[in-house]
């Protein structure tokens, strides 16, 4: 069978005729999700050609590993790494019709300051549009710190405060290290202060452990404790400040097989419910710029591996990538379509928040 790094070679050594059946079965695959057998074929290629000969080559393409066959009787389907090749080869990605650009841009409007909102319309939008389940990771609040603080709010408790350079103020309760004592958590506060103004929150993360290696034997082992310990809840599982926005996960239930469809999205909805590894998913579009699919079990992000993620980086003023937009659905997914529509949404979401400063 085929790898993933071999499909492009597969695909160049192929002959015309073989070119054209893998693509009309591919095609015709995501179209109605049906398999497709030697006979319907015929009907559709470019040549004159029997059914066997057409039959002889699909199963040189399930021999390659490319098509494959989900019952004895049936046509063919393309595996995942036929998908694969076919999105990275054959692929005819059209442009962004105007029906589908005026949907996404009454959506996104400057009518609010409210960036929150603005992308609960965005996934909203997406997944009408789309007709799929959409994914938006908002960013993190990426203005410079100005003052943090720790608060004593008993043995087992404590709050940290940070206050931003444009006024934002966000607050964390927290469980300190054993033994606090108010001159160690002044001292881990100074150390802090000293550290972080003039960096964005992301900033710091980077540097924090660098510095408290570098400088251990300047700082108390207690403040050390209350530092790691008060900064690493803006690294939990549980923060709000870059949130997974899902919406339309009733389109992930259409057609097929009621009981595999349940079971699939069942799957599904448990990883999004636990909004698991979401920085994964922005680390996910980090390569490079535009739109990157993942299909099938290529999605890490997933455990359901009959999916594909279409997903797209979107950034601010300074070029930075501080969140993303995608569409999620089965491996048959329109992506000529949705392609450019995730691409236009993420490049519209980037500007207007680069708008508002």
């Amino acid at each position: 069978m085929a790898c993933m790094t071999d499909a492009r070679k597969i695909l160049d050594e192929m002959n015309d005729r073989s070119r054209e059946v893998f693509r009309r079965v591919v095609e015709s695959y995501l179209d109605n999700g049906e398999p497709v057998g030697s006979r319907t074929l015929t009907r559709t290629l470019s040549e004159n050609v029997s059914a066997a000969t057409v039959r002889n080559v699909m199963q040189d393409l399930e021999y390659l590993g490319l098509l494959g066959s989900p019952h004895i009787s049936a046509g063919r389907v393309p595996t995942q790494v036929g998908l694969r090749m076919f999105v990275d080869g054959l692929l005819e990605v059209g442009d962004l019709n105007a029906a589908d650009r005026e949907k996404i841009d009454a959506t996104l409007t400057n009518d609010t300051s409210d960036v929150g909102d603005m992308l609960d319309r965005v996934g909203s939008a997406l997944s009408g549009v789309t007709r799929s389940a959409s994914l938006v990771l908002t960013p993190k609040h990426e203005a410079e710190i100005k003052h943090i603080e720790f608060v004593s709010l008993g043995q087992t408790r404590a709050l940290v405060v940070l206050v931003f350079s444009d006024g934002h103020v966000e607050n964390r309760l927290f469980t300190p290290p054993p033994g606090q004592t108010p001159s160690s958590m002044r001292e881990a506060a100074n150390f802090l202060n000293a550290l972080i103004e003039g960096r964005t929150l992301s900033e710091v993360q980077g540097v924090i452990q660098t510095e408290i290696a570098a400088r251990r034997q300047e700082i108390d082992g207690l403040a050390r404790g209350m530092i790691e310990s008060g900064m690493a809840i803006w690294d939990s599982d549980d923060e709000e400040s870059a949130r997974l926005i899902v919406r339309g996960r009733a389109n992930l239930l259409g057609e097929g097989d009621p009981d595999e469809g349940l079971d699939r999205i069942r799957l599904l909805f448990d990883d999004l419910e636990r909004k698991r590894d979401i920085a994964e998913f922005l680390e996910l579009t980090e390569d490079g710029e535009g739109v990157r699919i993942f299909i099938g079990s290529e999605n890490k992000l997933f455990s359901l591996s009959g999916s594909s993620l279409v997903v797209s980086p979107y950034m601010n003023a300074d070029r930075k990538i501080i969140g993303a937009v995608g569409v999620i659905g089965p491996t048959r997914l329109n992506y000529g379509r949705i392609v450019p529509i995730v691409d236009y949404t993420a490049q519209l979401v980037g500007r207007l928040i680069s708008e508002r400063g």
